[in-house]
């Protein structure tokens, strides 16, 4: 599979932050993943283009609430912005063994801020992946009266983590302004870093078979389509909401470790999700991206991953 982003090609099961969120995709490599907080395997990519052009309309708009996190304060760079400061309790963790990372998130007075406004079900979302795009995990933390956050982590391999809070202030300066911050944390021990990888035109979850079709563009919305087929090969139309939506996409940019994330547009209804799903985003910047999709069906949380590159 080629690298480069020439005419209109699809990308399968997870490109980036549009199809599930997407915003660039070129490569993609599969796997996947049964466990939220667990690492996750590849995806995939395959040619095509159709959806583009039906959605481009509607991407501006769609890419505001459910799209593009990728850009200002989203995109997990920074550990304080407009006065709110993610402040994690520890600076190292333990390898091999699970572990709880505490935190807050102090306000502009300098004081924990304990009011937070609930967003996509939840009122903070804890992302971790490690330098080398690897050891993905997506929690809810629980916080306690004082405004201290415990989020319960999977075992992590030794090196160094990005952790990102993603939350809403529900009053005081920003109120209802998003943010995600972010703060690197030190495993200790020997890291053995993971290449990226290599692009591939299906991604696999637990028997199920993603496809995708996206013309990304670097630093504009556009919409990205993913079709899911389940184990049995027929088109999965059981996909269970998941954080109000039926799929959730985090992006990670090699080398910044820059965050996007989005739901798809489409709407839950009764009677279950799928096989379509439909996403707009917009990525930060070209080069490569390892992205994340996660969907619930059959009671279980599937993850999959893909390696996307942005031309």
């Amino acid at each position: 599979m080629t690298t480069d982003w020439k005419g209109h090609r699809p990308l399968l099961a997870c490109s980036l932050v549009l199809a599930v969120g997407a915003t660039a995709l070129l490569g993609v490599a599969a796997q996947g993943s049964s466990a939220q907080g667990t690492p996750a395997p590849a995806s995939s990519t395959g040619p095509g283009h159709s959806v583009a052009k039906h959605a481009a309309a509607a991407a501006p708009a769609a890419a505001g609430k459910h799209g593009a996190h990728a850009m200002g304060g989203t995109d997990g760079l920074a550990s304080e912005r407009d006065g709110y400061r993610l402040d994690p309790r520890l600076g190292s963790l333990p390898a091999a063994t699970p572990t709880s990372l505490p935190f807050v998130i102090t306000g502009p007075d300098g004081r924990p801020v304990t009011d937070f406004a609930e967003a996509q079900t939840e009122r903070m979302h804890l992302f971790a992946i490690r330098s080398d795009l690897t050891g993905y995990q997506h929690l809810h933390p629980v916080m306690a009266g004082d405004g201290t956050w415990t989020a319960d982590l999977a075992a992590l391999d030794p090196g160094a983590w990005r952790v990102y809070a993603s939350f809403t202030p529900n009053s005081g300066p920003r109120k209802g302004t998003e943010y995600v911050l972010g703060r690197t944390v030190t495993v200790p021990g020997t890291a053995t870093a993971e290449r990226l990888p290599a692009a591939s035109g299906t991604a696999e979850a637990d028997g199920y078979t993603l496809a995708l079709q996206a013309d990304p563009t670097a630093k504009e919305a556009f919409p990205l389509t993913v079709t899911a087929t389940g184990p049995d090969g027929r088109p999965a139309t059981d996909l269970q909401p998941y954080l109000g939506s039926y799929a959730h996409l985090s992006a990670f940019h090699e080398g910044d470790l820059a965050l996007a994330h989005l739901h798809p547009i489409t709407p839950v209804t009764a009677g279950g999700g799928g096989p379509v799903l439909t996403f707009y985003a917009r990525l930060a910047g070209p080069g490569n991206w390892r992205v994340f999709l996660q969907f619930r069906a059959g009671g279980r949380l599937h993850t999959a991953a893909v390696t996307l590159r942005v031309p």
